[in-house]
């Protein structure tokens, strides 16, 4: 049985976190404070730092949580049924609607990379994306899908090009049209490589 306590902390960190996601999404890192979060979550700022040291580690959470959202979408699709290229154009279709939405974009994808720093933020979005493309690719080679093509390289390769698909669909005035774009050139590309008798 877990104790009352530990549920009770869970769920104060997990109010904190959802406040904080909230309120980043609309204020950003920089308009946002911690007196805020914490009057959101209804708890105290004694709370706040008895789960967090301070708003870096608070934000750092706050990614997380949307990444893992995402990622966790990501992967029941790529576990999920149809062929491994059904697969792979639901999940495409999939990351490009996460792009779409202002928490992923505010959070992941503008404020992250300053907010953590450069290498950390790769790091982080290696931990959550890279790994499921370079999956995608090796389930789509031994299906016969796509022509035997070096793996790490191929997969680094579709990686960039969608990290930067990302960046432009949330910076863009009409994000669902190049949404629309960004799925219809990669799937050009994925074609590309796609085997002849698929």
């Amino acid at each position: 049985m877990r104790s009352r306590r530990v549920d009770y902390s869970e769920s104060t960190r997990s109010a904190l976190v959802d406040s904080a996601v909230e309120l980043f999404t609309k204020r950003g890192y920089a308009g946002t404070s911690l007196d805020e979060v914490a009057k959101r979550a209804r708890v105290t700022k004694g709370a706040l730092y008895h789960h967090f040291s301070g708003k870096q580690a608070l934000f750092e959470a706050a990614f997380d949580a949307v990444e893992t959202q995402v990622f966790d979408r990501l992967t029941k699709i790529m576990g999920g049924p149809g062929t491994p290229w059904e697969r792979a154009l639901t999940g495409l279709r999939t990351f490009i609607k996460s792009c779409l939405d202002p928490a992923y974009q505010r959070i992941a994808i503008h404020e992250a990379p300053v907010v953590m720093g450069w290498e950390r933020w790769r790091e982080a979005e290696d931990h959550f994306s890279f790994g499921l493309i370079r999956s995608s690719l090796e389930a789509l080679i031994e299906a016969g899908e796509v022509d035997d093509v070096p793996v790490e390289i191929t997969s680094r390769m579709l990686y960039g090009a969608l990290s930067s698909a990302a960046a432009a669909i949330a910076s863009s005035a009409d994000p669902k049209k190049v949404g629309a774009e960004v799925e219809a050139v990669i799937i050009q590309l994925l074609n590309r490589i796609r085997c002849a008798a698929s």
